[in-house]
């Protein structure tokens, strides 16, 4: 287990499990916001279990079962308007989407090449070298801040501007 300590990644792992939304009811959150929510810290976590541990461990493998399974659920109801909602806020309302968690905007903004490559976290898919563990360590501090949790009930500002994308693409 000590080696494992000294492992950067695995350190961003324990502060990311050390987190916790028991002050929050996600049953109030907005629906689509909740679900690429779950999306991008599964994604965080996968990629940085990958770094962490082998490839084929047991944790790893039954992540992949899982993302596998995320896939068909990305396309149901109103989930699938969640990357153009990131490119509308990038373009109408500039300053929220600057106060997006960064992998949200670097993922789904349509000018930039990051993406999720076999379900890592892929910020320059032609790169070879691993992403360092800061960026994830921001981007789970992002993840939990306070000011975004609130902004996705239902009514609240970021869940009122996806009503509002919404309405102007129907």
């Amino acid at each position: 287990m000590n080696a494992l300590l000294e492992d950067e990644y695995f350190r961003v792992l324990i502060r990311y499990y050390e987190k916790s939304l028991i002050l929050e009811d996600p049953s109030d959150f907005q629906p689509v916001l909740w679900f690429h929510y779950m999306d991008a810290l599964a994604h965080l976590e996968y990629t940085l279990n990958t770094f962490a541990f082998n490839y084929q461990s047991p944790k790893n493998m039954m992540s992949r079962e899982y993302m596998r399974y995320r896939l068909d659920e990305e396309k149901k109801d109103e989930r699938p308007l969640f990357p153009g909602f990131i490119n509308w806020l990038k373009k109408e309302k500039p300053e929220k989407f600057e106060s997006l968690p960064m992998l949200w905007r670097l993922i789904h903004d349509e000018e930039n090449v990051a993406s999720y490559r076999s379900f890592r976290i892929a910020l320059d898919p032609s790169s070879m070298r691993p992403i360092p563990a800061p960026f994830f360590r921001d981007a789970v501090e992002e993840f939990f801040a306070p000011a975004l949790l609130k902004s996705m009930y239902n009514g609240a500002s970021l869940a009122t501007l996806f009503e509002e994308y919404k309405q102007s693409i129907a």
